[in-house]
């Protein structure tokens, strides 16, 4: 595991070597307190000669994390801890055991670096043992602490930790030095898988200048509620990934209530080399008024090119296509040095407060073009609202909100059952749409995998009807889940005339020949119309990840051939790559479209291989854009604190 990560970022990769044991609190063997001491340092000592057998460029990448949360584990007061006293009360067996724990790891590895104390909030007793550590010559290298109750926490413990840093550091070899600190467990239930969440953390993050690592709280391999299937990615997921996108250094960002719980907050960066900005913003409702100040006119002009994009919430396991295009325009630079973007002003929909929002500026250039929304229209209908007939329904909650982070984040807080098997429960839905069309319907639902009616046949089947007609009746099939409440979408089209109409989920067909097998909760339902010309997806070059020494260029040429779009392209001179990351829906063919200015030739790959095979790729000029209409498969990114993991990128060296 820590080659691919740490070839893909040169990251840090810390090893809880706790979790050799079983269970939590950790079962920790030995019939005397000396004895399991003894025994776990035999087991600490056997993955420092592990992490030695990686090659030495690899070892670098190493911290080591000798106990986790100790005071309700190993020097707690549980039935498997060390002697039943918590060290915050008598800190004297921990502070020893640590001491040789740290000089038996530093005396195989004199260049480990090792993190501490991981207790699962920043209590008052770490003063203590920054001081004990700081004495003994067992200082740990990197400081660590877990925030799993709100963002907030994040800034307020890290400026007390920086104060006795400074006053217990005062005179010693130390002094005038910050060591780097990782929260290395942060966020609940509530908190992951939901952009306009965790970038409330991220922001808090960002401002405090430490690390962090999102808690793994659920399965494996799901990259801390990040990816939903192999090689699929959800909303959370997508917001890192903008995140990892961003480039040159941090600009401050003034909020409407700076630094409070569940408001508006982001994060924002200017790359004066790529002249290109960023923010990242939500977590608020309504109407936002977003004000860029101070912008450099030397850098941009007096005209800036905006990208704006909305990052929704998929559910904790739903699939996400990515940032979803709001608009693209170019913007005026007043005299005073601002341009606005506002929301809920009827040319961009108001906040959502699930949902994380990416606004990318850069100088206005030549390019003509732009994208289309993906999207003309778009409604969320809850569950709970819908009208319902039939026995064994159930309107479940509340679910997870500020008050109890422990539970999973719902749409509206509350959830229905009553969809299983031998119910004969309908859910009628009442939409309002304002045009003809064809609409893609989502069905946000749950269904428990190990539950009695479920384990067996799998996903729930129920029927879906628009206006009780049976011709517009079809089966859906409602996805599962590891626990209940985590939430997933199934996805159809349907046909639907200007107006209102009934759109029903019902646990029997019409004719009562079928029924539904097992057992579905549901969130809401989606319904948006698509923009047509939006089909083909886009990705301008000049906001791919360039290496190599690419650039993006704004003063284009103009060619007689295929016109520039977006703001401007990428030019690539001998060994630079531009990197595209896109998204299909299902694993099939792509056709992938590559527009050009001027002249060169490069060789076109996906995920390493060429797009034609084993032996060389085929030439293409240098890239302005790529286009894609449906691609899939893995590659790893983690960006800064947290983990990545799908899509898939078009790389051009």
């Amino acid at each position: 595991m820590v080659r691919p990560l740490a070839d893909a970022t040169d990251g840090d990769v810390y090893i809880y070597m706790t979790d050799i044991h079983r269970g939590f609190p950790y079962e920790w063997p030995g019939d005397t307190p000396e004895e399991k001491l003894n025994l776990y340092k035999e087991k600490i000592a056997r993955q420092v000669d592990q992490v030695l057998q990686l090659p030495a460029k690899y070892q670098k990448n190493i911290v080591f994390v000798p106990f986790n949360e100790p005071e309700g584990n190993m020097f707690g007061t549980g039935e498997w801890s060390y002697d039943k006293v918590s060290w915050l009360n008598d800190p004297h067996d921990y502070f020893a055991a640590w001491n040789e724990v740290c000089r038996l790891i530093r005396g195989k590895m004199p260049k480990a670096r090792i993190a501490g104390p991981s207790t699962s909030v920043l209590h008052d007793q770490v003063r203590g043992f920054l001081t004990h550590t700081l004495t003994a010559g067992t200082l740990p290298d990197v400081i660590t602490w877990h925030e799993l109750s709100h963002p907030e926490a994040v800034r307020q413990s890290v400026a007390k930790y920086r104060a006795w840093e400074k006053e217990l550091f005062k005179g010693t070899d130390h002094e005038g030095t910050e060591l780097p600190i990782n929260i290395n467990e942060y966020a609940f239930n509530y908190h992951t898988s939901v952009p306009g969440q965790m970038i409330q953390w991220v922001a808090a993050i960002e401002e405090s200048k430490v690390d962090a690592d999102i808690a793994y709280w659920n399965i494996d391999g799901n990259l801390s509620d990040s990816a939903v299937q192999s090689n699929r990615g959800n909303g959370q997921w997508w917001l890192l990934h903008s995140y990892a996108s961003m480039s040159g250094h941090t600009v401050k960002v003034t909020p409407p209530f700076p630094g409070e719980n569940y408001t508006l907050q982001g994060v924002a960066s200017l790359d004066k080399d790529k002249r290109q900005a960023r923010l990242l913003f939500g977590g608020s409702t309504g109407d936002g008024h977003i004000t860029f100040d101070n912008i450099p006119k030397k850098v941009f002009g007096d005209r800036v090119h905006a990208w704006v994009r909305e990052i929704e919430w998929s559910g904790q396991i739903g699939d996400s296509s990515g940032p979803k295009l709001l608009t693209e325009t170019n913007l005026k630079v007043g005299d005073d040095g601002k341009a606005v973007v506002d929301f809920g002003d009827g040319a961009l929909p108001k906040l959502k407060e699930s949902s994380a929002y990416e606004i990318v500026l850069s100088p206005a250039g030549k390019a003509k073009g732009t994208q289309s929304p993906p999207v003309r229209r778009q409604g969320s209908y809850e569950a709970e609202d819908a009208a319902h007939t039939g026995a064994g329904y159930s309107k479940n909650g509340p679910e997870g909100s500020p008050r109890d982070v422990s539970k999973f984040c719902t749409s509206g807080g509350y959830d229905v059952g009553g969809l299983r098997t031998g119910s004969d429960v309908a859910l009628d839905f009442t939409v309002d749409v304002p045009e003809d069309g064809t609409y893609d319907l989502s069905v946000f639902a749950n269904s428990l995998n190990t539950f009695d009616k479920v384990k067996e046949q799998g996903p729930t089947n129920v029927f879906l009807r628009v206006d009780g007609t049976a011709e517009s009746e079809r089966e859906l099939y409602l996805p599962l889940g590891y626990k209940w409440v985590v939430w997933d979408h199934t996805d159809t089209k349907i046909h639907l005339t200007r107006g209102k109409h009934t759109l029903t989920l019902a646990a029997k067909s019409l004719d009562g020949k079928r029924a539904t097998q097992g057992d579905a909760i549901v969130d809401r339902l989606t319904l948006s119309l698509p923009e047509p010309p939006a089909a083909t997806q886009v990705y301008e070059g000049e906001l791919a990840w360039l290496g190599g020494g690419a650039q993006p260029v704004y003063d284009l040429p103009q060619h007689a051939g295929t016109p520039a779009t977006g703001s401007g392209a990428a030019r690539l001179s001998h060994g630079a790559t531009a990197t595209f990351w896109v998204y299909s829906p299902a694993d099939r063919e792509a056709t992938l479209r590559v527009d050009m200015l001027g002249a060169g030739n490069a060789l076109l790959s996906v995920n390493g291989t060429s797009s034609t095979g084993p032996g060389p790729g085929p030439a293409w000029r240098s890239p302005s854009r790529a286009a894609s209409t449906r691609s899939r498969s893995p590659e790893v990114h983690p960006p800064r604190s947290s983990t990545a993991s799908p899509s898939h990128p078009l790389r051009a060296p």
